[in-house]
């Protein structure tokens, strides 16, 4: 199999294809031209002693009546060593001939081109009144120059072609140092230097735009490696606690022998550490087939005032007890997933009604808008810092150990799982904290 020609060695071939090309039509121009050039410095040396042949020639009809005027034509011709000519009859006998050998004319009126006895030359066919004049130009050193230069023109091209070839191979690989650069960058990329960008800066205006998105993608890498980094430390972190209870609890279980029902209800402890605990790795199950975009929406009209009227029923019995007010604003349909839906907006209402102090309110509103549906819930409570809001939406997350008392039974996990709903159905979320009120707003695609 013939290898593959590297980038810089193509191009050098194709500037050496390209100089040769030019060069060669170049000197073949050039040749056309000297040619034409020579073809018309002959017709007009041709033409200039046709008219002083022509004088000594006039009355002529016969070979007799030419032998009288033979010195005067010998004399002209020795004035113009490459010239020649001959005389025939009109029946086509030959009267006069100043050389031997010389080739016959093509009888045509006009210049032509002949080749005799290894000699060139150029032809003028003229009739005389009784007779038929040829004049012969001797042109060999003419062709003797066009050969020379033909050959100069093929030593050129080839010349040209070799230089080309190696300033092309130069200026390529001048030229791609950015690629290796990149490459070297690439290559050079691991868990552990992820921070390494390429100066777009001294990139050439060609190469710009891809170390531009090879930065934003190394950007991206980063960033996912960092939140991988901390997403397995806060599950670390969050599994250590449970687990550190269960090994405690039984540890402390078994020091002694205990009854039947102190045994049961140790079991009974470990049973809820352990349903946390297959609750939360759900969940990061969950999260984890949403960030690889297996989260597949079941679309089906979907009547959004109804699904949140049935999960304020579900949770009135515990705002009731807590003092906290539940209502709901507005109605809109749309192309959804039933129980995907419940689930994100039961995870907003389990929030709110978490850290929504006694005698509060939560208020749910619907409204379709600008050919989408905006969704909210809102309640009173304390202000969250502008800065930390986006976080809200990172895994494990909580805002801060105010709003996180009550709140160990609950991973941090509620509202990523929310997010990536939303995401899911086309739609986003974000989340306000002003004037004692906390709203969580979704913009979905309407029906």
């Amino acid at each position: 199999m013939m290898p593959r020609l590297s980038l810089g060695v193509r191009l050098a071939l194709l500037f050496a294809a390209c100089t040769a090309v030019v060069s060669l039509l170049a000197g073949i121009l050039f040749s056309r031209a000297s040619e034409a050039h020579f073809v018309e410095l002959d017709q007009q040396l041709l033409n200039s002693r046709l008219p002083v042949l022509q004088r000594i020639l006039e009355g002529v009809d016969s070979p007799a009546a030419l032998e009288s005027r033979l010195a005067g034509l010998k004399e002209e011709l020795a004035h113009q060593a490459d010239l020649a000519l001959r005389l025939q009859g009109q029946d086509g006998s030959l009267w006069f001939a100043s050389r031997s050998n010389l080739p016959d004319s093509p009888g045509t009126p006009g210049l032509a081109t002949l080749h005799a006895d290894h000699s060139d030359y150029r032809s003028l066919d003229v009739q005389l009144p009784h007779a038929r004049l040829t004049l012969y130009l001797d042109i060999t050193h003419h062709q003797h120059f066009l050969q020379r230069m033909q050959h100069l023109i093929w030593l050129t091209v080839g010349l040209s072609a070799l230089a080309t070839a190696l300033l092309g191979a130069w200026a390529a690989r001048s030229g791609l140092r950015p690629l290796r650069r990149m490459g070297e960058v690439a290559a050079s990329v691991s868990a552990r230097s992820l921070t390494t960008r390429l100066p777009v800066e001294q990139m050439p205006v060609e190469l710009a735009e891809l170390a531009s998105t090879m930065n934003a993608m190394l950007e991206r890498l980063d960033d996912a490696f960092q939140r991988l980094s901390a997403f397995s430390a806060d599950i670390a972190h969050e599994l250590r606690t449970p687990l550190s209870n269960l090994l405690t609890h039984t540890q402390v279980t078994l020091t002694r022998p205990r009854s039947l029902d102190e045994y049961r209800e140790a079991l009974h402890g470990n049973l809820e550490e352990l349903q946390r605990m297959a609750q939360m790795v759900n969940d990061m199950l969950y999260l984890a087939k949403a960030d690889h975009g297996l989260l597949m929406p079941n679309r089906e009209p979907l009547a959004l005032h109804g699904e949140a009227d049935a999960l304020l029923e579900y949770y009135g019995a515990l705002a009731e007890d807590t003092g906290v007010g539940l209502s709901r604003t507005g109605e809109a349909i749309l192309a959804g997933d039933r129980h995907m839906l419940r689930r994100a907006l039961s995870n907003l209402l389990d929030n709110a009604l978490r850290f929504t102090p006694g005698d509060g309110e939560i208020r749910v509103s619907i409204e379709e808008r600008d050919g989408g549906i905006h969704l909210e819930v809102a309640n009173r409570g304390e202000p969250i810092d502008a800065a930390l809001l986006p976080r809200l939406f990172d895994r494990f997350y909580r805002a801060d150990p105010a709003r996180r008392a009550g709140s160990s039974e609950h991973a941090g996990l509620g509202l990523a799982i929310t997010q990536s709903i939303v995401r899911a159905h086309g739609g986003s979320i974000r989340a306000e904290s002003a004037q004692g009120w906390t709203r969580f707003i979704i913009e979905l695609p309407a029906a």
